[in-house]
């Protein structure tokens, strides 16, 4: 489907088949491969850019390996792996491997999941979070709409260290809280060296419920709903979360390697590892979510948890870029992708959509220091960043779409390299400049 086909036959084929006979296949409606030239852009420019940049990134230290990816109106005309999946590894990155998407999760899971309930009409952007999630009525979260949450601006704080509360003061983890290895009562895996109490997620929405809000509404990203949104999922869709992506989005659009708990999916050594864990889990993470707030909910949460390829990750933001169409079949009304790739709260300068990140207010008014993502990305695109060195972003006025993988939390997340020299913002702005027609 990324490219059509209109053979005939020059000859006839006596007696079933005619000269002139043939059929027509549709192109366009998948991602194809082509060459920078050819999705008007330029080439040498473009390349010697981004390899530029991207090395730049593994000299300074920034990660041991990325991977780059990018898009014009459903062409692929760029795509490149650099470095290694760690500093002292001699395996390169791969286009086959998986990368901790981290909070890509939300606009990657979440966002399209919770747009598809929209489309249906099992939801209301404006319903009250407490309708769909009881836990919040009779509390001071009560009136916190799904758009607020989806927005950022529900008044929830930021996150939780739930963690935290597990262990004694001598360090030994209190009753039904972790464990070292697994059992009837400790069945949800959190690393590869610590097992979790089978009733601790109630624990974990407790502290939720319990968590004071903000004194005033603004903008404050937060995780907390996010934990939440694939148990109202579940329960609207009625189907498990993750056989609902799958069934409506992934199988559909072949993003099959987008998946959530890697290891019970693809072998370890296609699973790039974060970081060397000394404060929680104390052990080097390698194909297990990163996030600690995930951890805990056993690897599946709506705000970080998925691990996934580029090209699996393009699929999905192709079809938000093509108004919820794939490979010929709608996923999501065109109206749905419009509202939740929107700015909501503008005129309070919050640049958010639901789920989605967006441009700075007046952003190709900005400076390149004040400019977000990058001085040309226009009104309408939108994306997302992931703590661990992750980066997709689209554009519908350009037909422009950008993904950045990486590992920059390895072996430490105190390493700031990424965002300090600028990497993923001048690889995007050099994509903008490429382009010739």
């Amino acid at each position: 489907g990324g490219i059509g086909a209109s053979g005939r036959l020059p000859v006839s084929a006596m007696p079933f088949y005619q000269c002139g006979d043939g059929l027509d296949t549709r192109g366009g409606i998948r991602l194809s491969f082509t060459t920078p030239e050819m999705a008007g852009l330029n080439g040498e420019f473009l390349r010697s850019r981004i390899d530029s940049i991207s090395q730049a990134g593994i000299t300074a230290g920034a990660y041991p390996g990325c991977e780059v990816l990018a898009v014009r109106n459903g062409q692929v005309f760029f795509h490149e792996c650099y470095g290694t999946h760690t500093y002292e590894s001699d395996r390169q990155v791969d286009r086959n491997d998986l990368f901790d998407l981290a909070s890509m999760t939300k606009v990657s899971a979440v966002t399209p999941a919770v747009m598809k309930l929209y489309d249906q009409k099992k939801l209301k952007l404006n319903d009250r979070f407490c309708h769909y999630w009881p836990d919040f009525k009779r509390t001071d979260k009560a009136r916190i709409t799904i758009r607020e949450v989806m927005a950022h601006v529900g008044r929830l704080p930021g996150w939780i260290p739930f963690w935290v509360d597990t262990r004694e003061p001598d360090g030994s983890y209190k009753p039904n809280t972790l464990e070292p290895d697994s059992s009837e009562l400790f069945p949800v895996r959190v690393s590869a060296n610590l097992w979790r109490y089978a009733g601790y997620d109630s624990v974990i929405y407790q502290a939720i419920r319990d968590t004071q809000v903000l004194k005033r509404k603004r903008y404050v990203y937060s995780d907390l709903g996010f934990h939440i949104w694939p148990k109202i999922i579940e329960q609207l869709a009625e189907k498990d979360y993750q056989d609902f992506l799958q069934e409506e989005f992934y199988g559909p659009l072949g993003a099959n390697d987008l998946v959530y708990n890697p290891l019970q999916k693809v072998p370890l050594e296609r699973i790039v590892p974060t970081e060397r864990d000394t404060f929680f889990r104390m052990e080097q993470l390698h194909g297990f979510v990163h996030d600690e707030g995930a951890a805990m909910l056993g690897g599946v949460s709506g705000n970080a948890g998925l691990f996934g390829k580029a090209i699996d990750i393009a699929k999905v933001f192709q079809m938000y870029l093509w108004e919820g169409m794939y490979g010929g079949e709608r996923l999501l009304s065109s109206s749905v992708i419009s509202e939740f790739t929107r700015y909501q709260y503008a005129p309070t300068g919050v640049r958010r959509g639901l789920g989605f990140d967006k441009p700075s207010i007046d952003n190709l008014q900005l400076s390149w220091e004040d400019s977000y993502p990058c001085p040309s990305a226009s009104p309408k695109s939108f994306g997302h960043s992931g703590y661990t060195g992750t980066f997709v972003w689209a554009d519908p006025e350009s037909g422009l779409l950008f993904i950045f993988l990486s590992n920059r939390v390895y072996p430490t997340r105190d390493n700031n390299r990424l965002s300090s020299l600028l990497i993923r913002k001048s690889i995007l702005q050099t994509l903008y400049d490429a382009i010739e027609d």
